[in-house]
């Protein structure tokens, strides 16, 4: 495994005037890197965002419970687009590199005291569109279709390993990767 710390950027995310979904999401994820990245001086940053588009609107994470519940009516037995983007800032040459998934969700046709149950045993108000796919919000849904399943979980990791191996990363050689971008992981 890649060692890596977490840490959290403080950005606003608010989406902007006429700002689409694909716009909205690559913007915020490398705002998220660059802010992060400012205080590096040799490291590579990793920012990623998430929003689901359905009935023609833009959605995010849920501001509360009562709009968890209006997210999942409205997508009841509907089918979503997942953006999931990921950017890759190399704080050296100051480059970003950045990818967006798509990934298209069916969702079964849900009941408001199903909604409710689910609301108040996954708790996914940190999550794009109230749903937390690695946890029971998977019973919500249908079908998953997307070139990168990992993307759904809010990190498109097939994505991620061919950024990081253009940066001169690579993941099954972690002890001696290529050096071509000046980094060495810490042992």
């Amino acid at each position: 495994m890649i060692p890596f710390r977490t840490v959290p950027p403080d950005i606003d995310e608010s989406r902007k005037h006429d700002e689409d979904a694909t716009t909205l999401v690559e913007r915020l994820a490398s705002e998220k890197a660059q802010v992060v990245g400012q205080h590096e001086a040799s490291a590579l940053i990793i920012g990623s965002d998430q929003v689901a588009v359905y009935a023609g609107q833009i959605v995010g994470k849920p501001i509360d419970r009562e709009d968890a519940i209006s997210q999942l009516e409205l997508i009841s037995g509907g089918k979503a687009k997942l953006l999931t983007s990921v950017a890759v800032l190399n704080t050296l040459t100051r480059q970003t590199q950045t990818q967006t998934v798509s990934t298209l969700i069916q969702f079964k046709s849900l009941s408001r005291p199903g909604i409710e149950f689910y609301l108040d045993t996954d708790k996914p108000y940190d999550c794009c569109g109230s749903v937390r796919v690695e946890g029971l919000g998977i019973t919500l849904l249908k079908s998953i279709h997307s070139s990168d399943p990992t993307a759904v979980m809010g990190l498109p990791m097939i994505a991620l390993v061919s950024m990081l191996e253009k940066e001169g990363i690579d993941p099954l050689m972690v002890k001696s990767p290529t050096r071509k971008s000046g980094f060495e992981p810490p042992n």
